[in-house]
This record gives C-alpha cells, sequence and structure tokens, in this order.
C-alpha cells in the first residue's frame, strides 16, 4: 500500500493547500471535490493503520504503535498526512545502504524534507485558525510563512504571533521541532567532521610511517 498511499498523500497536500489558501475564488464543484479528496485520503490512511495492526501478531502490536507514530498520527491529525510522502526516500537505492556517506545523506534528506514539510503544513493550519480571529497578525500564507521559518529557526521577531489557543498549540509544536532539527543537523555536522579528521590524520600517519620507512 506504500504507493497508493503516496499518491494519496501527495492528492492531499494539494487539496489541503487549496481548501485553506481559497479566498472565496474556487468554484463550489471544485471546494467540494478538495474536501472529498481530503476525505477519501483520511479513511485510505485509517483503513490502512487499523489493517495493518490487526494483521500484526497480539504480542508485537504494542511494538508496531510505537514504532509507527507517524502512521498513527497522519490518522489522529490531518498534518501529518503529508509526511507519509517522505516514505518515497526510502525507495532510493543509495539511502539503503549502510555506509556513513549513505547514512548521513539519507539523514539530511530526511531532514530536510520533514523540515520543508513541517514548515509549511505549520503555517498553513496556523493560518485557519488565525486569519479571522481578533487582533490576528498572521492574516495571509505570506506572514504565516515567515512566522513560521523565524519560529522554527528559533529567531522569532515577534512581529507576527498566534492569538488563538490552537494558534499557540500549533506554535509549540513548531518550536520543538525547531529544536529537534537544529539538534540533527548539529549532530550530522559533527559525524560529518570527525570522520573527515579522522580520515586526515589516518592519512598523515600513514605518510609518516612511509616516509620513516
Amino acid at each position: 500500500m506504500n504507493w497508493p498511499l503516496l499518491v494519496l498523500g501527495a492528492s492531499f497536500i494539494v487539496s489541503y493547500s487549496f481548501l485553506i489558501l481559497d479566498e472565496g475564488q474556487l468554484p463550489p464543484a471544485w471546494r467540494n471535490g478538495m474536501l472529498a479528496a481530503a476525505a477519501v485520503t483520511w479513511l485510505a490512511f485509517f483503513v490502512d493503520y487499523v489493517v495493518r495492526l490487526a494483521v500484526t501478531p497480539r504480542r508485537w502490536r504494542w511494538y508496531f504503535v510505537t514504532h509507527s507514530v507517524i502512521d498513527l498520527l497522519s490518522v489522529l491529525i490531518p498534518l501529518f498526512r503529508a509526511f507519509r510522502v517522505m516514505h518515497l526516500l526510502r525507495e532510493v537505492p543509495y539511502l539503503r545502504l549502510k555506509t556513513g556517506n549513505a547514512v548521513r545523506t539519507r539523514i539530511i534528506a530526511y531532514m530536510v524534507g520533514y523540515a520543508a514539510l513541517f514548515v509549511y503544513f505549520i503555517a498553513l493550519a496556523t493560518l485557519h485558525v488565525e486569519q479571522d480571529a481578533p487582533g490576528a497578525t498572521i492574516t495571509d500564507f505570506g506572514l504565516a510563512l515567515w512566522w513560521a521559518v523565524v519560529t522554527i529557526a528559533t529567531v522569532g521577531y515577534g512581529d507576527t504571533y498566534p492569538v488563538t489557543v490552537v494558534g499557540r498549540l500549533y506554535a509549540t509544536g513548531l518550536m520543538i521541532g525547531g529544536i529537534a532539527i537544529v539538534g540533527a543537523a548539529s549532530a550530522t555536522m559533527i559525524s560529518l567532521i570527525s570522520e573527515k579528521i579522522g580520515i586526515s590524520l589516518h592519512r598523515d600517519i600513514r605518510e609518516d610511517e612511509r616516509d620513516d620507512g
């Protein structure tokens, strides 16, 4: 079911974006089609999760739940349905290798992909709950995207900010995600630098041994 769910995940990204960014310009038929696509996506993700949970042996079900958190969240929270699209990266042959470079490339690819989707959908979701709220400072997608980027980067100028409870919950998740992404990026860079230094030292030692010989 991976490929059909990937297609549905991509269709959800498109339909959800149109629904949030629509300012009354979409014909009713188009809007109803987007709503239907979002509903079909939710149903497909729900059925997929329930079936996989049901066919998992009883003693392994808790393991399945704890190791399929994104799958469960994609059923409960629309935002996470887009993340299932990232599973496509698992099909890239190079990223399935166990070498150090392949592992780091996989980490960076996941990190960049998840960060981009995370920022994009948090911006959309926050705009959805904020744009019509009294005293809102996030009133269009440009402002929502700006706010999401400076928040996840832990900069936060304070020119735009959520005023609703739901919007602040999204902001909390965005800040936590920003810390995780920065931490993963730092760890990857440290690993890469350490390996390069190790290779350089090993080469220098071999050259010294050859000169002594």
